[in-house]
């Protein structure tokens, strides 16, 4: 395993694009610690900004507080990174395979377009998880993200396909645009949830202020849930079964006109 231990306390953002199994995998440690990275506007060296032990291989681990630390597995394919601390924006972006876990918080664009790989948030989380960036037509299209805290705007905006799980509550326009996919929001959203989602589907385990342009359907247990209680079952996500409740399911959002659809847990009353 390659061990990366940050040496300063960041002031400024670290672009570290070149912290991927992908990258560091096939070089000796030597030309691992030659790497280069952009502090601010200047190049550096990886080992001016990290402390490298170990041999090169598919598994890193980042030592030390990176919430400055940019590009995080970037484009990675296979692998696993662990972050022990917290990691900053871009996480995970244009992944497509391997896995990621973070055992404190992350920031802005965990997973960005990402199309495959699990990305495990122990902490909370910034907005834009999955999201198409700014000018793109699509966001995630593939792969989990699974967060055990909160998670902040526009989760999942634009995404085609994937999984999203949020365990802590979430903020403004979760699944804005939303063109496919699965979003679960165990503690529930703030507003404008599956603001002109086209399709999809949006699970929340608490009551949501839904918009007027969301209609009530019907009431609803979907067998396909069995599929992703397994798949979240795994990572300790638990989704309440069958026999407890079932989901009021409302279809929207009318103003694009989309076919999307929020489904609301309700617990079954005792007596």
């Amino acid at each position: 395993m390659l061990t990366l231990t940050l040496k300063h306390t960041l002031t400024v953002p670290l672009e570290a694009e070149v912290l991927s199994p992908d990258v560091l995998a096939p070089l000796s440690t030597d030309a691992v610690r030659a790497l280069p990275v952009m502090l601010g506007k200047r190049q550096l060296r990886l080992d001016e900004m990290f402390d490298v032990e170990g041999e090169g291989g598919d598994e890193i681990e980042i030592r030390g507080d990176a919430t400055k630390v940019k590009w995080i597995g970037r484009y990675m394919t296979r692998g696993q990174i662990r972050v022990a601390g917290n990691a900053g924006m871009h996480l995970g972006a244009y992944m497509k395979g391997g896995t990621i876990e973070v055992t404190g918080n992350a920031t802005d664009w965990v997973g960005g377009e990402m199309s495959g790989g699990v990305i495990h948030v122990r902490g909370n989380a910034g907005g834009q998880l999955g999201s198409a960036y700014r000018g793109s037509m699509s966001g995630m299209s593939g792969g989990t993200i699974l967060v055990e805290g909160s998670a902040g705007i526009e989760i999942g905006m634009r995404m085609k396909r994937g999984l999203i799980a949020i365990r802590g509550p979430v903020r403004d326009f979760a699944g804005l645009q939303m063109k496919g996919g699965t979003i679960v929001l165990m503690s529930g959203a703030e507003q404008r949830t599956g603001a002109w989602m086209v399709r999809g589907t949006i699970i929340s385990l608490k009551p949501l202020k839904l918009m007027p342009t969301f209609t009530p359907a019907c009431l609803y247990t979907p067998s396909f849930l069995g599929v992703y209680a397994k798949h979240l079952a795994v990572h300790g996500f638990v989704l309440p079964h069958a026999s407890e409740g079932h989901y009021r399911r409302h279809v929207g959002d009318a103003s694009v006109p989309g076919k999307g659809e929020i489904l609301v847990w309700h617990a079954h009353t005792a007596g």
